[in-house]
């Protein structure tokens, strides 16, 4: 039997799982759950909004699902047709599976997933891991990307080395791992709101249960950023611990000059509350009604 890329134990998949499917009977808006046949196995998609109304794929980040999209899905499905796509190799409901990121076969992937949704372009929104999914994809298939929107994206600045510092934090116990999680959530406040209780329960779970990618994700070169000729935003912060956000709009300035770059000085890895400003891009620039 193959080893499981994905998680530690099937008893560790189970409680992801329960936890995950429990979320998404909170989902806030009617859905249509999919299962669609790819080269890479089958890739689960949640479908909502308004069926005629222009097509904006979600693309979330490592260690996470579909659920990431909870707090943000209810705005963005009154004015779009949206598909939240959980990511193979992920603790999702995707094929556990994980090709190489330097290759095409993440592209090739979502064209099996564009195909089967018979989209033939979208918008894109990805945070972090789904950030440079979202490069990538455009920058292999740029006509079938209307708009990127990018929260804290993998793939442009450099990738820093957060495992120096999570390591000694991980021997410190319950301690350790809240410093480690504080690193990159930022700081726990006193209260949290029930919709991020339910999905910091999930995170917890994940954490426990998954494996992390242990790989270096590949940047693109200048010339794939430039490349980019649709319109992009990109928001970061600055007290990102995985990726050095500074790099990252540098690098947006310098190669797309009409990208627009938010930075968030004490921002972190975890921007959450983006909603209405990709809400407002999307608005601004997603109005093909082609698919």
């Amino acid at each position: 039997m193959m080893a499981d890329v994905v998680y530690r134990s099937a008893e560790g998949a189970a409680a992801v799982e329960a936890r995950y499917r429990e979320l998404l009977e909170r989902w806030p808006v009617q859905r249509t759950e999919l299962h669609l046949p790819t080269r890479q196995g089958s890739t689960f998609v949640l479908a909502c909004g308004p069926e005629e109304a222009p097509p904006v794929v979600l693309l979330h980040g490592s260690q996470a699902n579909s659920a990431a999209w909870l707090p943000d899905i209810a705005l963005w499905s009154s004015r779009f047709r949206v598909f939240a796509v959980d990511m193979i190799g992920e603790p999702g409901f995707s094929a556990r599976v994980r090709p190489e990121l330097a290759s095409d076969a993440h592209a090739l992937w979502l064209d099996d997933v564009f195909a089967g949704l018979g989209l033939s372009r979208a918008a894109l929104v990805g945070t972090s891991l789904g950030g440079w999914l979202a490069l990538d994809y455009a920058s292999r298939r740029p006509a079938a990307v209307t708009a990127l929107a990018l929260v804290c994206p993998a793939g442009i600045g450099r990738q820093k080395n957060f495992l120096l510092k999570a390591l000694p934090l991980l021997l410190l116990g319950r301690w350790g791992r809240r410093r480690m999680w504080e690193l990159v959530f930022g700081p726990t406040p006193d209260e949290l709101p029930q919709a991020v209780q339910s999905l910091a329960g999930l995170m917890e779970s994940v954490e426990r249960a998954a494996k992390p990618r242990m790989v270096g994700i590949p940047r693109l070169t200048d010339d794939q950023l430039g490349g980019l000729k649709m319109p992009i935003l990109a928001i970061v912060g600055g007290r990102d611990v995985l990726l050095d956000s500074r790099d990252t709009q540098a690098r947006l300035q310098r190669a797309i000059p009409q990208a627009e770059v938010c930075f968030i000085e004490d921002g972190y890895h975890f921007l959450p509350g983006q909603a209405s400003r990709i809400m407002d891009f999307l608005e601004r620039h997603v109005t093909s009604l082609v698919r």
